[in-house]
């Protein structure tokens, strides 16, 4: 670019570039490379920007595979248009059987373990956050991770914080025997907030934590500045009831967990692994599915700001497959399902290949995605965005100091000596 251009010009002409553009771009001068690596630079053109939304697909082709990703931009040429596979960076592919714990501003978050025995559980448990569009990844170690705890559990759940931009991993002890609920008078370690900003582990801004009583699912989901999870309430136990569900919410910015009802008929129908949650155009829906009917109903929250409700929106029917999930929703508000073939061998069926497909609401129109897989896949919309682009490549995080590592082999050396630290 000319020099004869003033560079708040430049500056004002780089933002409106692609992604892919400005990581190229970094090499035409030091100047420009300063700007385009900066955490205010990077800050807000990772706000709300003008960019095609895409769709990850993660899953695998029997139990023992590497998992397989790819993408492909969620516009109106869906299924039709070429899916990119993606090759993850070493980081997560160090990872043994790695669990996706959420996705947000463009960036996925995994966790399991490093470590140098086959066994799964042997190791140390850590989470790796991944820059989907710049194949850029940080790893963490999870400090007090409940794993084969008689007592206590653990959920985990990542978000970006709207107002920072700060990618954060939250930890939450839980009791996990029902009978244990009134005896512990303090759950140690009950809630850890992780910022990639600061690099170390703390206790929540609030001090508003969950009750004791909580029991938080594995479903969660990012939606407008909260992460949500489906969770139980032990504490009232009606007459031929076990507990209640709800949602809990823990705001990103203030770090302040909130509790919302679910629908009367949502409460005690049935148990919370029938129940899901999902982000449909930033408002947060449940999925209520009923497996003997092989429907699923949508349910979407409506907050005016003093009171929180929920309306039906549509059922979801597959007359013709085994409705197995629904795992995400598309720009056009139409659900991403997994489904079965009905004509499939039920005396096999955990070995037989699932499909994915869109569902058509007004139509009820199944269309294939031509996605096949044995063993679970995951869907998730983002994106694009340059979060973690000034971070150090191969950096992983433990007991707030980071460290750069590019071997599998150092990692494992690295967390024998910070163990003994």
């Amino acid at each position: 670019m000319s020099d004869n251009v003033p560079f708040e010009i430049q500056v004002e002409i780089i933002k409106r570039l692609p992604i892919k553009s400005l990581i190229r771009f970094r090499l035409v001068s030091k100047a420009w490379k300063s700007l385009i690596s900066s955490s205010a630079f990077i800050a807000d053109y990772s706000a709300p920007h003008p960019q095609l939304q895409h769709l990850l697909v993660r899953y695998d082709h029997g139990h023992t595979s590497t998992p397989i990703y790819s993408s492909a931009v969620d516009d109106h040429t869906l299924p039709n248009n070429r899916r990119v596979s993606l090759t993850p960076p070493p980081l997560v592919n160090w990872l043994r059987d790695s669990i996706i714990i959420g996705s947000s501003h463009g960036l996925l978050c995994l966790h399991c373990f490093y470590g140098d025995d086959d066994i799964f559980g042997l190791g140390t448990i850590m989470a790796v956050i991944w820059n989907i569009s710049i194949r850029k990844a940080i790893a963490v170690v999870l400090p007090n991770f409940a794993y084969g705890n008689e007592n206590y559990g653990t959920r985990l759940s990542f978000g970006v914080c709207p107002e920072t931009s700060d990618p954060k991993v939250v930890k939450i002890t839980q009791i996990i025997t029902w009978s244990d609920t009134e005896s512990v008078t303090l759950i140690p370690w009950q809630v850890e907030v992780f910022t990639v900003s600061s690099g170390v582990w703390r206790c929540p801004y609030s001090t508003n934590l969950p009750r004791k009583s909580i029991e938080f699912s594995f479903s969660q989901v990012v939606v407008d500045g909260f992460c949500c999870w489906l969770a139980t309430d032990r504490s009232t136990i009606d007459p031929g009831f076990k507990a209640y569900n709800l949602i809990i919410s823990f705001h990103m910015t203030s770090e302040e967990f909130t509790e919302v009802n679910l629908p009367d008929s949502l409460i005690y129908e049935g148990s919370v692994v029938y129940l899901n949650i999902s982000n449909l155009r930033e408002s947060l829906v449940v999925l209520d599915q009923n497996p003997e009917e092989n429907v699923c109903y949508v349910w979407s929250m409506k907050d005016d700001g003093v009171s929180k409700s929920f309306t039906k929106l549509f059922t979801i029917y597959s007359p013709d497959a085994t409705l197995l999930s629904v795992l995400e929703f598309r720009r056009s508000c139409e659900p991403v399902i997994e489904i079965l073939d009905n004509d499939a061998d039920p005396r096999y069926v955990p070995y037989n290949p699932s499909m994915l497909a869109i569902y058509e609401p007004k139509s009820k129109h199944i269309s294939n995605l031509g996605i096949n897989g044995i063993g679970s896949f995951y869907v998730c919309s983002y994106k694009e965005t340059l979060l973690l682009l000034d971070q150090p490549d191969f950096m992983v995080y433990d007991k707030g100091k980071g460290y750069i590592v590019k071997k599998r082999a150092e990692i494992l050396s690295l967390l024998k000596h910070t163990s003994k630290v």
